[in-house]
């Protein structure tokens, strides 16, 4: 197995070079440039708060402070939830979408889910930016738990390298499953933590909940970011474990198909 998959630190200026030329074509030719990773992020955060708290009275658990606290949830939600949908919605495209780094016998196609991961990582920093910002604001102050994010976050990444891993090469062979990652992502966005806290559902589905592996991350985010809280450990534990066995299922997976891309593409 490719140690380089995991740490591919003979790439690293090829990675950063891919990762930064990605960032910038995003925002190549717009006006606004970064500022929209701001903004549609906030424009989806308007609009869910609106539907939620004005239309159906959805209130946070404990919640007493109105529209604006409920929104700091919800928007901590959004940026892991965003994270995961860009990185399973790009997956299984990218290696369709470098036909001609295929046909190149040298070139490191496994870098090419770092790329997307770490596009992602570079949004969610952004996101995070505004949260704290808000929550700074709304509250006089941050607490000192948010020394913690990066220990929060750090586990997510194995289990988004996996996924692109896996899809980006089953891609190649099944076009479908763009649209199956899509519709899942979809799915999830309401089967996942980011509108309700885990501790709304009934006690019997809340073990299910935490099958979804966006739960945990969801939920230690608001612990350490809005609660003041320190990460639960065991639970951050678990998550890498998790993220660390879809990541080598993941790279063994592309490792062993990556042969028959020329043939296909």
């Amino acid at each position: 197995m490719h140690h380089d998959y995991f740490m591919p630190l003979n790439q690293r200026t090829l990675l950063w070079q891919f990762a930064r030329r990605d960032v910038l074509a995003r925002y190549r030719g717009s006006l606004l440039g970064l500022g929209w990773s701001f903004i549609t992020p906030l424009l989806m955060l308007a609009v869910y708060t609106l539907v939620f708290r004005v239309v159906f009275k959805a209130r946070w658990a404990g919640d007493t402070t109105g529209d604006f606290e409920f929104a700091l949830q919800v928007y901590a939600g959004l940026i892991i939830f965003s994270l995961f949908a860009e990185v399973v919605s790009r997956a299984p495209r990218l290696i369709l979408e470098q036909p001609n780094l295929v046909k190149k016998v040298v070139f490191p196609l496994e870098i090419l889910p770092w790329v997307a991961v770490l596009a992602g990582v570079f949004h969610l920093a952004l996101n995070l930016v505004a949260l704290l910002a808000a929550a700074a604001i709304a509250r006089g102050g941050l607490p000192l738990s948010i020394l913690a994010l990066p220990l929060v976050l750090a586990p997510f990444v194995p289990l988004l390298l996996g996924l692109g891993w896996f899809l980006s090469s089953l891609g190649v062979f099944v076009r479908d499953v763009g649209q199956i990652a899509t519709l899942l992502v979809s799915l999830l966005m309401f089967l996942s933590p980011v509108f309700y806290p885990v501790s709304s559902l009934p006690e019997r589905w809340q073990p299910w909940m935490y099958a979804n592996p966006l739960t945990p991350a969801i939920e230690q985010l608001r612990r350490v970011a809005l609660d003041g809280l320190w990460p639960d450990w065991p639970q951050l534990a678990l998550l890498l474990v998790v993220g660390s066995v879809f990541a080598w299922a993941g790279a063994h997976w592309f490792a062993a198909t990556r042969k028959g891309f020329a043939d296909v593409i």
